[in-house]
């Protein structure tokens, strides 16, 4: 009983000592993005990456509940742009828009999540290169709550997942 005793007292030192260490360590902002290399001109890659309705052909979150209700404002492709979606648990439920374009160049956004969790965030897609490869990076920027910073390594992981599937799914719609 006592070894158990042990085991179960050293465990919750473990769990306590990192989410001590995670606090201290992890900054409250962030940061995280990815890139890929499409094998297209910024001009074919521009047209997927310039307006909600084209961000939304590779969402990779835009797959995991095919009955979301999904809704588009304003012009297309202008700051402006807008869409909301509320999906089942997985996806949730928040809206997104257009707040600066620089055409072949870069779209930045500010999204609002409201379910699960209430957040706000700004994303970037930022297209550079020349003749038939261009370099896609996809990024986005929030303030991390203190359970969240906790939940960093996992965060990585899980959007490293799923931008890589959202770049990848980008990168199949050009180069067809």
């Amino acid at each position: 009983m006592k070894t158990i005793l042990k085991a179960i007292g050293v465990i919750i030192l473990l769990i306590v000592s990192y989410a001590l260490v995670a606090l201290l360590a992890f900054d409250k902002n962030y940061h995280y993005e990815k890139t890929i290399t499409i094998n297209a001109p910024i001009e074919k890659v521009w047209q997927h990456t310039n307006s909600m309705k084209g961000f939304n052909e590779w969402n990779p979150w835009m797959r995991l509940d095919k009955n979301s209700v999904i809704t588009y404002k304003g012009k297309t492709g202008e700051v402006g742009d807008f869409y909301s979606w509320k999906g089942n648990d997985e996806v949730g439920q928040g809206e997104q828009q257009i707040t600066a374009i620089i055409p072949n160049e870069k779209m930045s956004t500010k999204i609002h999540f409201i379910k699960p969790f209430e957040s706000n965030a700004n994303s970037n897609v930022v297209l550079s290169g020349d003749g038939n490869n261009t370099k896609v990076t996809w990024d986005i920027n929030f303030e991390l709550s203190t359970f969240m910073k906790i939940m960093r390594p996992m965060m990585d992981y899980q959007m490293g997942k799923s931008y890589e599937e959202g770049l990848n799914n980008l990168k199949t719609l050009v180069e067809k």
